[in-house]
């Protein structure tokens, strides 16, 4: 029987993204720090946004969101890469390459619709402000939050369950540091031509219209900023806007790099470097363009900070 040739019992091999010669040593050391920065960036952020009540708001709450989708995303892919290079072991278990797809595929997705909310936020917050309080009450809030929880985590189970109702008769060797399902279907012996084209859709979906989302709610932003009569106004609207903007940018661009070609088309080193910049680099980045660039933050931080001191 075909279920009986997928060998689930065998372990797929991760063939990394460095080597031990001194300049990848370097290299990977360097991207211990940056998952380092990410992992307390994050954490910080989380904490900050949940201890301080002035930052009870739905901005804030929906930033802690995406803070924590970025540090359970770096804690998906980057311990086990450690681990690999720093044991020699290469081999992940096929439990274990279903659960990181699993998680990273439904994290990616939940941070693309989280931040198609977030640009609805600032839009509300911009060009309705009268009406923010009633457009984006705790229960709105909660619920597009969820909403971007959810269909994240159905995406995750559709291409996890998807990518392994294949074959896997030949070579083990994933191309990659962590288990991406493109990199897994090169190495099926069935053809996946169907679920390709599945999987373009899926990315239409979880990808393109969040980003038409993102344009639409920033093309009325700024021309709201525009006609806005506040020098301090504008000046207050568009840092708000452009860290927020950044961070999309980043992201979405990389994804859409990464997702919408096809597999005949991909390169496992381009694959490789792109996954670096949006599963590490862009977590650490995201506290960071929030924290410095946010005076209520920094004075959250400040507080909280004091009050530690004073209780030593």
């Amino acid at each position: 029987m075909a279920w009986e040739n997928k060998t689930f019992n065998s372990d797929f091999l991760l063939l990394g993204i460095f080597n031990h010669s001194p300049t990848h040593t370097f290299f990977f050391f360097l991207v211990l720090a940056i998952f380092s920065v990410a992992f307390m960036g994050n954490s910080v952020m989380v904490l900050l946004i949940y201890l301080d009540t002035q930052l009870h708001n739905p901005m804030y709450f929906l930033l802690s969101q995406l803070s924590l989708m970025d540090l359970m995303l770096i804690c998906t892919t980057v311990p086990k890469m450690a681990f690999n290079y720093l044991s020699g072991s290469k081999s992940i278990s096929m439990a274990g390459c279903a659960t990181q797809i699993f998680f990273y595929v439904s994290l990616l997705g939940s941070e693309c619709f989280l931040l198609a909310v977030m640009s609805y936020d600032r839009y509300i917050a911009i060009c309705h402000p009268l009406r923010y309080t009633n457009l984006m009450r705790p229960k709105i809030c909660g619920l597009m939050t969820a909403f971007s929880w959810i269909l994240g985590s159905m995406d995750a189970i559709i291409d996890a369950v998807a990518t392994f109702s294949f074959s896997y008769c030949g070579s083990r060797e994933i191309a990659h540091f962590f288990c991406d399902f493109p990199s897994l279907l090169i190495l099926s012996c069935n053809d996946t031509s169907i679920f390709e084209k599945v999987l373009f859709i899926c990315c239409i979906v979880m990808i393109v219209f969040p980003v038409a989302i993102v344009i639409a709610s920033y093309a009325r932003v700024i021309l709201a900023v525009i006609h806005m009569g506040s020098g301090e106004g504008r000046r207050k609207a568009f840092t708000t806007c452009s860290s927020h903007l950044m961070v999309v940018g980043m992201y979405y661009g990389a994804g859409l790099f990464v997702y919408i070609r096809p597999t005949s088309d991909r390169s496992p080193m381009q694959d490789k470097m792109v996954s670096v910049f949006y599963t590490i680099f862009t977590p650490m980045l995201n506290p960071l363009i929030y924290s410095l660039r946010n005076k209520e933050v920094t004075r959250a931080f400040r507080k909280v900070l004091g009050k530690g001191m004073c209780g030593e």
